[in-house]
């Protein structure tokens, strides 16, 4: 399920991180694999990653036919269920397409949800019995997944992602997540989108500052 108010609220402080000497991850032995999509076919693997400036107009939208008549610099959509076509024709129109995924939680409706080793599973998210919070700590086990969405996201041509619920250490999550754990995990995530070449949105607000080395800019 979708938590409508909650998305729109957190698009209004979403970061997209670009390429500006992001800081490794001290003390984690986790680093980015070598990724080598053509840009021909994957602009999410173009050498210039989209920064967007100040005053940047955005339309969000995750559920239903997507409305691509907005006058808008940029959507954001559903990575899973956004038809191929409808970003092929936001592409044509000129706009960039930042493709939501959620990060921090397992959604029970998708198709990759038999990949999440049970153990990673937590506690439902309030309001919304159909997710439960993942053990973030755990980035090994959860890299296999999270990977594939990345390629998902260059196989079908995203200009960046949108990665929701990395905020499970401010939650009920059903695991001691501490700021430094989610901090870790959310540079993780930066590092990837970084290696494919993406732009990455992110909604951890409480983090922006302490992920500040990796970010090129912000949308308020």
């Amino acid at each position: 399920m979708i938590r409508s108010s909650r998305r729109v609220l957190a698009l209004g402080l979403m970061l997209l991180l670009g390429t500006l000497g992001c800081v490794p991850l001290q003390g984690s032995n986790i680093s980015p694999p070598a990724h080598t999509t053509p840009a021909s076919t994957a602009r999410l693997s173009a050498t210039d990653i989209w920064q967007p400036p100040p005053g940047t107009t955005w339309q969000w939208q995750l559920k239903e036919t997507i409305d691509t008549s907005f006058d808008v610099a940029m959507y954001d959509i559903d990575l899973f269920d956004a038809p191929q076509a409808t970003i092929a024709q936001l592409h044509s129109d000129g706009r960039i397409v930042i493709c939501y995924f959620s990060a921090g939680s397992w959604e029970n409706w998708r198709d990759d949800a038999g990949a999440f080793p049970e153990a990673l599973l937590g506690s439902p998210l309030d309001g919304w019995p159909d997710e439960k919070w993942l053990d973030i700590r755990q980035i090994d086990q959860l890299a296999p997944v999270m990977k594939a969405r990345l390629d998902l996201a260059v196989t079908k041509q995203c200009d960046g992602v949108e990665p929701d619920n990395v905020d499970g250490y401010t939650n009920d999550s059903g695991f001691p997540l501490t700021g430094e754990d989610q901090l870790v995990f959310n540079r993780w995530l930066v590092e990837q989108a970084h290696s494919r070449g993406g732009s990455l949105g992110s909604q951890g607000v409480d983090m922006k500052n302490r992920v500040r080395p990796c970010r090129s800019s912000q949308i308020r």
